[in-house]
């Protein structure tokens, strides 16, 4: 099994560097090769049309948005003056950057991304931007560079179904929120069995699709973490973006965007 997961983060991390070094032209999560179609499927065009404002988009260094969400989590976070966040996955900065807006001065975001060239290209779009409150670290989502119940919020948009070990990625993510601290997350999820051809496929799975955990395991996974009120929202019309990833595939018929956001109990036995 440990082998298996290993195929499959470099499969992730081989797939991701790829597109950091290729730049900021991406069609959603999945972006293989031609998969937009039509040069209208920019990323500020995606990020709009999964709930980012053009304010949002306004004062960020080229690249830095780069295409690959399936949602908003900002919108589900409620971040506020002070807080400090932290973004699984964070890519080329870019939800990073809009939560250090909303934190403010005395606010810190941590970005942890398992790809040096993301990495990388974060640090210096983090540069040309001057925002001392951001740091990226590199690491795996699974065993983060985080130190224990320091965390206000944890982010993420479309990456841990990239995970194979999704159960010991949120027991991490309980470890370094504090206590009463929340998870506000944009996944993708399955609303019916994967074929077996589209969980083994490596290129699926490393497009956010074949990792996809239906709605019932991911609320298991997250209370055996040790999450409360967890909530998780299925956005149906998040299908008429999904079916753009792999054109002529019916993905749409097998996963679908969803809001997760769940808290860590203020009091925690153990």
């Amino acid at each position: 099994m440990d082998n298996q997961f290993d195929i499959i983060r470099q499969a992730v991390r081989n797939r991701y560097g790829e597109i950091a070094k290729a730049g900021s032209r991406s069609c959603g999560c999945a972006q293989p090769s031609g998969c937009c179609g039509s040069d209208q499927a920019t990323p500020d065009r995606i990020a709009k049309a999964l709930g980012y404002s053009g304010k949002d988009l306004e004062g960020l260094p080229e690249g830095a948005n780069m295409g690959l969400g399936c949602g908003n989590p900002k919108a589900l976070a409620s971040l506020q003056p002070g807080e400090t966040v932290l973004d699984l996955g964070s890519g080329g900065g870019f939800d990073c950057f809009l939560a250090a807006r909303q934190i403010g001065a005395k606010g810190r975001v941590i970005g942890v991304d398992m790809t040096p060239e993301m990495v990388s290209k974060a640090r210096e779009n983090a540069a040309k931007m001057g925002v001392p409150t951001v740091e990226f670290r590199l690491g795996e989502i699974e065993h983060l560079p985080v130190a224990d119940a320091t965390i206000d919020v944890i982010l993420s948009n479309c990456v841990i179904n990239l995970s194979p070990d999704k159960a010991q990625v949120y027991r991490e993510a309980f470890r370094v929120l504090k206590p009463g601290g929340r998870l506000a997350v944009s996944d993708v999820v399955a609303t019916a069995p994967l074929p077996q051809e589209i969980r083994t496929d490596l290129a699926l799975v490393s497009a956010c699709i074949g990792g996809a955990e239906t709605v019932a395991g991911l609320e298991e996974i997250l209370r055996q973490a040790g999450f409360a009120e967890i909530r998780i929202q299925v956005v149906d019309e998040s299908r008429r973006f999904i079916k753009e990833w792999v054109p002529g595939k019916r993905i749409e018929d097998y996963i679908v965007s969803a809001h997760i956001q769940a808290v860590k109990p203020k009091s925690v036995n153990g």
